[in-house]
């Protein structure tokens, strides 16, 4: 399917990143797998994974994976990131931006409360590596007038995320798809995003105490854990994009990985195709029919939930309902 074809996933250490690289890789790419984690230099002390891995996996999937520590913050690493892709593979087809690292630095509270360090730190990690790292790849995909990018973002609606860097940060990654887009028309580049749903990444996983193979132990105990996802879901839905011959009718479009997976007809690796917010909509139905939230818990979800898609359109009977029950 993508046989020839050369991409970037740029934050392919782990998470959806690693799961794209995957994916393309299973698709028949060769895929330039970056981040800092690389078994020489390990950034975090806490996670095991390396660009070496990705890559690893990259291959053994079908493609041919190639590591290559690049921090995305500094423009000399981006622009040599570049130029060896140029020297070793001669063009680019596909740019992946999910460089995060946010995580750690989010914080729920009311923005006059928040950590304005930790918050600008989270936008210059979430979107200024994202504007160089894209400034720097799109002039190869200009030499041969094709090529896709894509932004990795984190829901595909347009309502409040739930603090204000965390916000800015996600929208911001939507909203440089579609100004990319923008300016990318008639050039024969597409840019575009993508959201995958409830990711079951290796962070996630330990987090709940469990493991891929035995992550359903964990769906009683967390909302919403039996439609999750596994990184190769989303990651599925870039090799489907990255092959599509009408692609550009997608320009600065945000897609959710299970509206790509009825779309294209592909599953998870596990042969599932779960769809988060048919999950969401399911289950704030089952709480409002039964006459509103039981418990804090239910309470929280029904005001979250609210908050980010009071807004939008197929949502507003429901939401017009939820609206008596909602904590703000």
């Amino acid at each position: 399917m993508l046989g020839g074809k050369v991409a970037v996933v740029a934050g392919a250490t782990r998470g959806a990143g690693r799961g794209i690289a995957r994916m393309l890789g299973e698709a028949g790419a060769t895929v330039f797998c970056t981040g800092r984690s690389s078994r020489a230099h390990p950034v975090s002390c806490d996670r095991p994974e390396t660009i070496e891995e990705t890559a690893e996996l990259v291959t053994a999937a079908g493609g041919q994976g190639v590591a290559v520590r690049t921090d995305h913050s500094r423009p000399e690493e981006v622009q040599a990131l570049f130029e060896r892709v140029a020297r070793e593979a001669g063009r680019l087809d596909v740019l992946v931006n999910d460089i995060w690292g946010g995580d750690a630095l989010t914080e729920w509270r009311p923005f006059w409360e928040l950590d304005c360090g930790k918050g600008f730190k989270m936008l210059d990690a979430a979107v200024r590596t994202r504007i160089l790292t894209s400034r720097h790849a799109v002039p190869l995909m200009l030499r041969e007038r094709s090529g896709l990018v894509v932004e990795v973002t984190d829901g595909d609606t347009c309502g409040y995320r739930g603090s204000l860097f965390y916000d800015l940060a996600k929208m911001g990654t939507s909203r440089l798809a579609f100004a990319m887009a923008t300016e990318l028309a008639g050039q024969g580049i597409t840019a575009l995003a993508v959201t995958p749903g409830f990711l079951r990444s290796e962070a996630v996983l330990k987090q709940l105490g469990v493991s891929e193979a035995t992550w359903r132990e964990a769906a009683p105990r967390t909302r919403g854990f039996e439609e999750s996802e596994t990184p190769c879901y989303v990651g599925r839905g870039v090799a489907a994009l990255a092959a599509d011959p009408e692609v550009a009718s997608k320009a600065g479009r945000v897609l959710a990985s299970w509206t790509l997976a009825r779309e294209y007809g592909f599953t998870d690796i596990d042969g599932r195709q779960p769809d988060f917010f048919d999950y969401v909509r399911r289950s704030l139905t089952e709480i409002l029919d039964r006459g509103g939230p039981a418990d804090a818990e239910e309470q929280f979800w029904v005001s979250a939930w609210y908050v980010q898609l009071k807004d939008q359109p197929e949502w507003t009977a429901l939401m017009a309902r939820a609206r008596a029950h909602v904590a703000l």
